[in-house]
């Protein structure tokens, strides 16, 4: 199985140990609704990449937010945000996003799929695949994109798109690319256990409330809702990125395995010593912005023949945010302000939270 390790550097190691400090003094999460104005406030005050523009749109009647880069290509990515299912906006999501956007040279589509409990399972199934419709009506290179509950909808719906008469026979999706994926809402991988006290975000009772909040009474087995259990054959070329150090890693470890049994293209890489989500923190630690640079070329490399000319796709540089300089500041000022990831509801940093 093509799975690499990747060590971090001195000062991104100390500042995990700080984060991991202040998320002993924090608030625990919930998994429900009541966390969604401090994840959106929270989401929404990272840098966005400069010359991305943003622009809401309703696509496949699901509303939602486009990210453009300064030159847009023939080409789209269709990003599917975290938050358990319960919580997460697409307007919150569009700083995040954008850095993806500024290194893959792609806009994006983030849909505002359904929430539960007012819109339980399988809303968000659905409405990610009306957007995916949508998506392939109108461009014939695109791929898929999510984090944590996004990138198990992602999953999901790539499979299900491989494998749906309706969907099949259209444009399916160059690759697919998810950071840390909740691929199993019943909750049975290993590391749920064996990592429960290495992980400082996740625990199994606030996963359990978030199952609870959006299944219902649906079935956690079903694929829609865990496509760790879906046919996994017939996919795209594959991309996770995943920390070490949380309990949803074998909801990646098993994906890949599947994956490679069927003789599919999958590539993992472990973020040691890292936490859920991690390329969120890209405005401190230089494994995240290593990792987000690994994402934008891999669906570069994707969606190369898409491109309008090879000097169009011959280099999309890093965007302004990251800047060489700045990332070795940030990586020596083990001082600065600790975020939380995106799959985080709340903000930590030195002497504050929110």
């Amino acid at each position: 199985m093509p799975l690499h390790r990747r060590e971090a550097g001195l000062a991104d190691r100390t500042k995990m140990t700080g984060i991991r400090a202040m998320l002993k003094l924090g608030p625990s999460l919930t998994g429900g609704p009541e966390g969604r104005a401090a994840y959106d406030d929270m989401l929404s005050k990272l840098d966005a990449a400069t010359d991305v523009s943003f622009e809401p749109e309703i696509v496949g009647g699901v509303p939602g937010w486009w990210c453009h880069p300064a030159e847009r290509g023939d080409a789209a990515l269709l990003y599917f945000h975290g938050g358990a299912y319960v919580v997460g906006a697409a307007w919150a999501y569009r700083a995040f996003v954008s850095q993806i956007v500024a290194r893959s040279g792609a806009s994006a589509f983030i849909p505002d799929y359904g929430l539960g409990p007012e819109r339980p399972f399988p809303a968000a199934f659905d409405d990610g695949v009306s957007t995916f419709r949508a998506i392939a009506a109108r461009f014939d290179h695109f791929a898929l994109v999510g984090d944590s509950a996004g990138g198990g909808l992602a999953l999901a719906i790539a499979s299900h798109g491989a494998h749906d008469a309706a969907l099949s026979s259209g444009p399916q999706p160059r690759g697919l690319a998810l950071m840390s994926p909740w691929t199993d809402l019943s909750l049975s991988g290993a590391s749920m256990t064996s990592k429960a006290d290495d992980d400082p975000l996740l625990t199994r009772d606030m996963l359990a409330a978030a199952v609870h909040n959006y299944l219902g009474e649906g079935s956690a087995r079903d694929p829609r809702a865990s496509p760790v259990f879906a046919d996994l054959s017939a996919l795209p070329p594959l991309l996770i990125h995943v920390g070490e150090d949380e309990v949803l890693l074998d909801d990646s470890t098993r994906v890949m395995e599947r994956v490679e049994a069927s003789g599919g293209d999958a590539r993992m890489e472990i973020g040691a010593g890292m936490i859920h989500v991690f390329p969120s923190m890209y405005e401190h630690l230089t494994t995240s912005t290593t990792a987000l640079d690994d994402i934008g070329q891999f669906l570069r490399a994707r969606l190369q023949s898409a491109w309008a000319g090879a000097a169009a796709f011959g280099g999309v540089p890093p965007p302004a945010t990251s800047s060489a300089n700045e990332l070795l500041r940030r990586s020596e000022d083990t001082s600065a302000a600790l975020p939380v990831c995106a799959d985080c509801c709340c903000y930590v940093s030195t002497g504050q939270q929110v």
